[in-house]
């Protein structure tokens, strides 16, 4: 079934006031944010339970200036199968904020190390605790994911990622990073599957184009890792890419990745 969002297209200068609003409240309380941290840094489990109340509270009014509505489909999804890891299709701006929105308390949000370099944002993600993934070699990857693995065992945390690596700029589902199936496979997490419908359609990926109205996301039925190999990471990403592809409207479903 399509979403279609139901308002018209902001102006531009609307949206450009909006996202000046959204400067001139984030960055005082990101800086402020940031000083809270600072004296918890040797209690990396209490920072990320912090940065999730201020992502929540963060990702909440950013919908609301963008005038999104997360509608979300099997709700109670998040909690039952928790600590897990929450895996997304990625296709909007709005998309890391509705994250932010959604994670249960106790999640780490995992991104690539490139994050900290964004203004504000990427200072917080980081003074939080949560994961940073350095994916220039293989050998820096996978000390990222044992890394990974001894936080999210010592804390009892979940963890939310978007395997595709950056956002779709067409709206379809991408071919999936593996990363994802070690970091399962080393935490031993369950992978549930968060479909986010048509996102792009109230606001594209690099556009100043933003459309209000709901937006449904889709919790899915959990993915079982335990029988998950390394040698088989690529089968293991065929079997989230499917379960993304078969929730997906025609328009959303990427052509079968080369194997």
């Amino acid at each position: 079934m399509e979403s279609v969002p139901t308002g018209k297209p902001l102006h531009r200068i609307s949206v450009i006031i909006r996202l000046l609003f959204v400067f001139f409240v984030i960055g005082p309380t990101s800086i402020l944010y940031l000083a809270i941290c600072i004296p918890f840094l040797p209690f990396r489990g209490l920072r990320i339970r912090i940065g999730d109340l201020y992502g929540k509270a963060v990702g909440g009014l950013i919908c609301k200036i963008a005038g999104i509505r997360p509608v979300v489909i099997n709700p109670e999804r998040i909690q039952e199968y928790k600590p897990a890891m929450y895996v997304c299709n990625h296709t909007s701006t709005i998309d890391m904020w509705v994250g932010m929105y959604l994670a249960p308390f106790g999640t780490c949000g995992v991104a690539k190390k490139e994050i900290v370099k964004v203004p504000f944002f990427g200072q917080a993600f980081f003074l939080s605790g949560h994961l940073l993934i350095d994916r220039s070699n293989r050998a820096k990857a996978v000390a990222s994911m044992e890394k990974a693995r001894q936080v999210v065992e010592k804390h009892s945390l979940s963890l939310w990622m978007w395997p595709e690596g950056t956002r779709s700029r067409t709206g379809q589902l991408q071919p999936l990073k593996k990363g994802f199936v070690h970091l399962a496979i080393s935490t031993g997490l369950p992978v549930v599957p968060v479909v986010f419908h048509n996102a792009d359609w109230n606001w594209p990926p690099r556009s100043f184009r933003v459309t209000p109205g709901d937006l449904r996301i889709e919790i899915l039925e959990p993915l079982d890792t335990s029988h998950w190999k390394p040698e088989q990471a690529g089968e293991h990403a065929m079997e989230l890419w499917h379960a993304f592809q078969n929730a997906l409207s025609e328009r959303q479903q990427g052509p079968e990745p080369s194997p």
